[in-house]
């Protein structure tokens, strides 16, 4: 197992281990897991919701700004994480993988510097 996927792991047995101390299992079904992580991306994006896609990036330079934005994105994670867990999805390979496939489809010398077309 590589550093990548063990620290998945570590911080996914982290997740597991806090709902289970608060017997909170029981609530973590893959449906409202999903909509809890819905709700979390939807407060994400409410961050940017006014700010132009041009000044997105300095506008997160502010700490307090970069606090807000790290901590729903760390929501974010955290529900896809136990999501993943309920179900036994293995994220890391399936993210490796997926990004190998990604490499295959999208070679960097063909389509560097265009956004890739839905097919």
């Amino acid at each position: 197992m590589s550093d990548k996927t063990d620290s998945i792991a570590h911080l996914t047995h982290e997740i597991r281990e806090f709902a289970r101390e608060r017997d909170w299992e029981q609530f973590h079904d893959p449906k409202s897991l999903v909509l809890a992580l819905v709700g979390e991306v939807g407060e994400l994006a409410e961050l940017f919701q006014w700010v132009p896609a041009a000044d997105a990036v300095a506008e997160f330079q502010d700490p307090a700004r970069k606090q807000r934005a790290g901590e729903e994105i760390a929501d974010v994670l955290t529900y896809l994480l136990r999501l993943a867990d309920v179900l036994e999805i293995d994220i890391a390979e399936d993210a490796c993988r997926k990004l190998d496939g990604s490499r295959e489809r999208f070679v960097a010398t063909t389509v560097r510097g265009q956004a890739p077309l839905k097919n």
